[in-house]
């Protein structure tokens, strides 16, 4: 089961003539690492909404929106009069000074900055549990989403390392050919180098045998497979967050791809090696995408 770090979710409520509506997004990222834009009224609750995404989301870089609207006319609202009689005398100070009528000022001041303000404090505890489960509600939705996004992710990288898999046994069948040709390769370089009749056949054969050996890839072959093997195996499990491991285990295969290519001295088993390569890349980079 794979997750796709990236997702939408959204959700709704009404609590007490509020509707509350709430958005999240997600994008891909190391860590988690939440955006907050929350209005005043649930400023007080930021550090236990940051708890409760960490646990659902996991990881990714998410935005949350949270929007809180008063139903109808019974919007509580506060006029500071102590700020409007403020403004108010220096205003009738400019108008003494100018020579202008004092009159119809109510409407100017009504409009100064802070004079009139929604009646907004701290959400009561009970409203609360309300919003949080309508913010559990917006995380699900974006889980699902991932799920989803998640599907298409598990087909594209199941699909690179069966490519690899399928370029692997292609290596077999150019390991005989490969061995004789660097056999003959040497021999008739020595003979070239010292003359046929002065090669000891018995310490040339013990030298053939002990380069041979170093060239050999039957461990990195082996290596490859369990490690193709392994990764098909964890993308089954059922575990939400993995892509951290599976980037571990690509870097596994990397390595024995690259002993493959650096030991292979075989024009053709070096083609094979870059399409392996190639694969591997294009599986690193959905593993980015996988929560």
């Amino acid at each position: 089961m794979l997750y796709s770090m990236t997702g939408f979710g959204r959700a709704e409520t009404i609590v007490d003539h509020r509707q509350i509506v709430v958005e999240l997004k997600a994008l891909n990222g190391k860590q988690f690492d939440l955006n907050t834009k929350l209005p005043p009224i649930l400023r007080s609750y930021e550090l236990d909404i940051r708890s409760l995404l960490a646990n659902l989301l996991i990881r990714g870089t998410v935005d949350l929106t949270v929007s809180v609207k008063q139903e109808g006319a019974s919007k509580p609202m506060v006029v500071n009069t102590d700020l409007a009689l403020f403004y108010y005398q220096g205003m009738k100070q400019i108008a003494q000074q100018i020579g202008i009528p004092e009159d119809n000022v109510l409407s100017t001041l009504m409009r100064m900055p802070e004079v009139v303000a929604a009646d907004q404090d701290v959400l009561p505890e009970t409203d609360w549990q309300h919003v949080r489960a309508v913010i559990v509600s917006a995380a699900e939705d974006l889980m699902a989403h991932r799920l989803h996004e998640g599907e298409a992710l598990l087909r594209d990288i199941s699909l690179r390392i069966t490519n690899i898999e399928t370029l692997h046994e292609k290596v077999t069948p150019l390991e005989g050919e490969r061995i004789e040709r660097v056999r003959t390769r040497i021999n008739q370089w020595m003979e070239e180098m010292v003359g046929k009749e002065k090669i000891d056949a018995n310490r040339m054969e013990q030298e053939m045998i002990y380069y041979l050996e170093r060239m050999d890839l039957s461990e990195e072959k082996m290596r490859l497979r369990q490690h193709c093997t392994y990764f098909h195996s964890i993308i089954k499990e059922n575990d939400t967050a993995i892509g951290r491991k599976l980037n571990f285990v690509l870097q596994e295969i990397g390595r024995e791809i690259n002993t493959l290519g650096s030991k292979a001295n075989h024009a053709e088993i070096q083609q094979i090696v870059i399409n392996m390569k190639d694969e591997l890349e294009k599986a690193k980079e959905q593993v980015l995408n996988i929560l």
